[in-house]
């Protein structure tokens, strides 16, 4: 896109597309509120008329569902939603943006709720290989901080690290495992999760 999105914007817009793809019309304030996690529709209002004011959308008023894409790019077609590819992630460094900006990945609607963003990572290393997660493979990520013992998470520490880890909470602490017998926990008091794993994606090379 020719115009710039500030990482707001551009959550917003990603669950927007992805929401119309999947229902077939737009989400309310309200569930666009939910899905970026913020309790005030006003900052979404504000959100939205930035995103209008730079033609990446138009409203319509008086409607609830009043939203409309005017850049059809992100509707490509209905064979799946495109789900943008936001990086690469490698346990212990800082999520690497993909190098192009716009790239996205089509992946089955059955593989997200439609309640909450979703992108993919680009996995680095084997960290996660005895779940079968491999060097090279994509994941999709829902976006969300309410996560579940067990569940396999995008964790960034206080260091700035981001890591792909399965999430125990403990008494006083998350313990963040890793799939892979030769290496050891993760613990720490204060985690930022990004998001769970919900879908995983291998390209074969042949």
């Amino acid at each position: 896109m020719a115009v710039t999105l500030y990482k707001r914007q551009r959550q917003i817009l990603d669950f927007i597309a992805q929401y119309i793809q999947q229902n077939g019309y737009a989400p309310t304030l309200q569930e666009i509120a939910n899905s970026i996690g913020v309790s005030s529709l006003a900052t979404v209002h504000e959100h939205l008329q930035a995103l209008e004011r730079k033609r990446v959308i138009k409203r319509f008023d008086g409607q609830v569902r009043g939203i409309e894409l005017l850049d059809r790019t992100f509707l490509k077609n209905d064979e799946g939603i495109d789900v943008p590819i936001m990086g690469y992630i490698a346990a212990g460094k800082p999520i690497e943006p993909y190098t192009d900006p716009d790239a996205t990945f089509k992946v089955s609607p059955e593989m997200i709720s439609g309640k909450k963003r979703a992108y993919v990572l680009q996995v680095k290393g084997q960290s996660m290989i005895e779940d079968h997660i491999d060097d090279g493979d994509y994941v999709v990520i829902e976006e969300t901080q309410s996560v579940e013992n067990g569940d396999i998470v995008v964790a960034l520490l206080d260091n700035g690290l981001a890591t792909l880890k399965r999430f125990y909470k403990e008494v006083t602490r998350v313990r963040l495992e890793p799939a892979n017998s030769t290496m050891s926990p993760i613990y720490a008091t204060n985690v930022q999760i990004q998001g769970r794993v919900v879908g995983l994606i291998r390209k074969f090379q042949y």
